[in-house]
């Protein structure tokens, strides 16, 4: 039966607020603050409500953490995928050396395979970290895809407001230098590709950017808007959607944890964008940023679409550094 609806992604980075924390330079966070006890139960049962199953990037280091490992667990048991996000995230993964790069890897899958029984085939770096040797590696580790780009221009804009609003020192600041990516990134595709190393051929799949005018679209930045006006945010959300729809681009949607998390939740990631909401009104709105979504597109986790992409003839990308060290 010919589908009804294009084909569509969605995805949770499940970053912890001590990943948070630590990428914002602040005190505390080797003591592994967490909200997933928060987070987690609301995700699955907003998911559950659409009967969508979708891929929850899952950082090592958590996985490795006793408390949170029955929450892990029940996001298997609900039947989403897992995919790996590294296991200290750190955004700077790019500056790693390929010997800190194949323990990173491994120490994230053996944690993540160790409580969920599954292996991760699909990766995200933290903070959209990429480079040649990390595409290299995640391809002969018999990974199936990598969404680590992110097609936007705004990325150095958004290092920016991320710095004034830290404490972080030079050399915070130096490692952190290629956070949320270059004005570079722009010129990326948003449509799915495949790279082409030595050790074979990896799919990308993007976190879709608004085709053409390459403006975010994720949650998080749609919920931004929405502090303005939640209608004109919405607005703008459909036209993204409106332009995929034109220019036959199959979205793939990032969530992340805060947007299901409000400043009755925590005061300590006050410095994010939307965190002067409340976690009712958030959720209330990203019900209804995902009711447009699923009323366009057929949602699936990111290793279907994979799947489905892999069977299509795709443009073919040389990796190169992404990053200079």
């Amino acid at each position: 039966m010919p589908r009804s609806k294009p084909l569509a992604s969605l995805s949770l980075d499940l970053d912890n607020q001590w990943s948070y924390m630590k990428t914002h330079g602040d005190a505390g966070w080797q003591s592994l603050p967490s909200y997933l006890h928060a987070v987690v139960p609301r995700v699955l049962q907003i998911l559950k409500e659409r009967q969508l199953t979708i891929t929850f990037f899952v950082v090592g280091l958590d996985a490795s953490q006793e408390s949170n490992q029955d929450l892990l667990r029940s996001i298997v048991a609900a039947g989403h995928e897992i995919g790996n996000h590294s296991y200290q995230h750190e955004p700077w993964l790019h500056l790693y050396t390929l010997a800190q790069l194949q323990t990173e890897l491994g120490r994230a899958e053996e944690a993540i395979e160790r409580v969920t029984g599954r292996k991760p085939i699909g990766f995200r770096g933290p903070g959209f970290s990429l480079s040649a040797e990390l595409i290299e590696l995640l391809t002969r580790r018999g990974y199936l895809y990598d969404a680590s780009t992110f097609p936007t221009y705004l990325g150095p804009l958004a290092r920016v407001y991320y710095f004034m609003k830290s404490s972080l020192n030079k050399r915070s600041m130096k490692e952190r230098k290629n956070l949320f990516g270059s004005f570079s990134d722009g010129l990326r595709s948003t449509q799915a590709y495949r790279w082409r190393s030595a050790a074979g051929e990896l799919i990308e799949i993007p976190v879709t950017t608004m085709p053409v005018a390459k403006l975010p679209m994720h949650v998080s930045y749609v919920l931004y808007l929405s502090t303005f006006s939640p209608a004109l945010a919405l607005a703008y959300f459909r036209t993204a959607l409106a332009m995929c729809q034109m220019t036959g681009t199959q979205p793939s949607l990032l969530l992340h944890p805060l947007d299901f998390l409000g400043c009755d939740d925590t005061s300590d990631l006050s410095f994010f964008p939307a965190m002067n909401l409340s976690s009712a009104v958030k959720v209330a709105f990203v019900n209804r940023v995902l009711n447009i979504f699923c009323e366009k597109f057929e949602v699936l986790s990111l290793e279907q679409h994979a799947r489905h992409i892999k069977q299509k003839p795709l443009a073919l990308v040389t990796p190169e550094f992404f990053h200079t060290r």
